[in-house]
């Protein structure tokens, strides 16, 4: 049993003071009777709950698949930028949610939002193998050297030594490249260590779920269980 505030409050964007306002002006429903006392016990799993007109339908947690547009940062929330969870659709906030795993500002592509923390480490973590596809567009022409650098393991301008990655040419300036890293500007600097400026970089899949082609840019749906179970499907040694 948990407190009716806390229930909404984990389901929704409403903060407390604001379920309690609603409580007392007879805004919440509580198995279709008007309930004035938001710190009542309920079962989540069991009781209707219903918040201005709308039934709150109990979720542990939450798992979406947004199509990440550029000039939005990769953040929970910022004073200065707009981000990946304020653009999502009211119906799907959450005060707790995040991006796992993040992507540049001008970067575009498949970004997981989730509020599920053991989930966000399984998935990004190197020791998971759990590997993100990018597709990198380059300033100039790829030399045959490039593949062989990528796969060795590419050492940075700062002596970082980054892990083996996958590359596989797909035109003159255009690249795939898969890692299971996530650090900083990580595809950028690995390129720019080869004397390349990526001009375009998109993440078009997680382990082996493919960013829906159905999704433009900004747009946003939620995983179901299959495509959850996906991101973790894909190894490569």
């Amino acid at each position: 049993m948990e407190r009716l505030d806390k229930v909404i409050s984990t389901q929704t964007s409403y903060s407390r003071k604001d379920i309690k306002r609603m409580a007392r002006s007879g805004e919440i429903l509580l198995n279709g009777e008007i309930c004035k006392n938001s710190d009542v016990k309920v079962d989540p799993q069991k009781d209707e709950i219903t918040v201005c007109g709308e039934k709150i339908g109990y979720k542990k947690h939450v798992y979406y698949m947004m199509n990440k547009p550029k000039g939005v940062l990769s953040a929970s929330n910022d004073r200065n930028a707009t981000t990946v969870v304020d653009i999502l659709p009211e119906k799907f906030k959450r005060k707790t949610l995040f991006p796992a795993g993040r992507l540049d500002k001008d970067t575009t592509g498949l970004l997981i939002i989730t509020d599920d923390g053991d989930f966000a480490h399984r998935m990004l973590s190197p020791n998971k193998r759990v590997y993100k596809h990018y597709i990198a567009t380059l300033d100039k022409p790829l030399n045959d050297t490039v593949k062989e650098k990528f796969e060795n393991g590419i050492v940075l301008a700062d002596g970082t030594k980054c892990l083996k990655a996958y590359f596989e040419k797909l035109s003159d300036n255009k690249a795939l490249v898969k890692i299971c890293e996530g650090k900083f500007h990580q595809v950028k600097k690995m390129f720019l260590a080869c004397s390349y400026t990526v001009v375009e970089l998109e993440r078009v899949r997680i382990g082996s779920l493919k960013l829906d082609p159905d999704l433009e840019r900004a747009q946003v749906r939620e995983l179901t269980e299959s495509e959850i179970i996906q991101i973790f499907d894909e190894k490569t040694d």
